[in-house]
């Protein structure tokens, strides 16, 4: 009995969605995190009677046919780009992004992930890390007598030091653009690294051409719509309870056959 296996991959396929929902409600306090969706297709068809094959001599034809689909299966957990709400924080070292682009962080094997998270600190040298003590590309080391560190929206990381007037330009804070964003791969720690469905980064001064603005004393909240979570999480609910159910209506068809006498 097909009914079987296949509500079996609906309920899979719920459980998937369900997963999904449950880490976007997990992280909706996750700074700079975006939200994904489960998306399904419909799985092969079995042809009892092939669309478009002869009826008869005279040439008639089949007008719809037969055909038994097998259930369902996973497309894809789309990754929902858009930009969270951002919130003041007052902290020097707080940046968000407002449009387009991600902050470039180095990795310990020389390559290079991006994030919107920019909850950035100081490490013992002066540099500007992330949480875990990776390097933001681009501004030198703070020095250790500065006073004061300032952002400006172009990224432009200025420190003022004793005895100067005019305050220390450290460097540039270059963002990078996908033409893709979700073909970039999520490897934890907020951050995200190049694949080829992404496609090469393009870098760029913020607050020129499709680049966003830096605002500093701000950070980027999680994009995650809770109530939308919800909703979703319940219509998910309820689709694999039904698909238990045909479960269990297929099996009492199967009971009351092996009965007959």
């Amino acid at each position: 009995m097909r009914s079987l296996n296949i509500a079996a991959t609906g309920m899979l396929a719920q459980q998937l969605n369900v997963e999904v929902i449950s880490n976007n409600i997990a992280n909706i306090n996750t700074t700079g995190f975006k939200r994904s969706r489960a998306e399904f297709q419909d799985l092969l068809y079995q042809n009892e009677k092939r669309i478009g094959t002869a009826s008869s001599d005279a040439g008639t034809t089949v007008p719809s046919g037969v055909q038994v689909g097998l259930g369902v299966q996973t497309g894809n957990v789309y990754r929902i780009h858009e930009q969270g709400n951002l919130l003041p924080t007052n902290n020097a070292l707080d940046l968000s992004i407002q449009g387009e682009g991600f902050f470039q962080i180095n990795l310990p094997n020389n390559g290079t992930a991006y994030t919107r998270a920019g909850q950035f600190q100081l490490n013992e040298t002066g540099q500007i890390v992330t949480p875990d003590g990776l390097t933001l590309q681009g501004p030198g080391a703070v020095p250790q007598n500065a006073t004061a560190v300032t952002i400006n929206a172009s990224g432009e990381v200025l420190v003022s030091i004793p005895g100067q007037q005019n305050p220390q330009n450290l460097g540039q804070i270059q963002l990078a653009t996908f033409i893709n964003n979700p073909g970039l791969e999520a490897i934890g720690n907020n951050l995200y690294t190049q694949t080829q469905a992404s496609g090469a980064p393009s870098q760029g001064t913020p607050g020129t051409q499709q680049f966003g603005t830096v605002l500093q004393g701000f950070l980027e909240t999680s994009n995650v719509n809770v109530v939308s979570e919800i909703t979703n999480l319940i219509t998910a609910q309820r689709a694999y309870e039904m698909n238990s159910r045909v479960i269990e209506a297929s099996d009492q068809m199967l009971t009351t056959l092996s009965q007959l006498r």
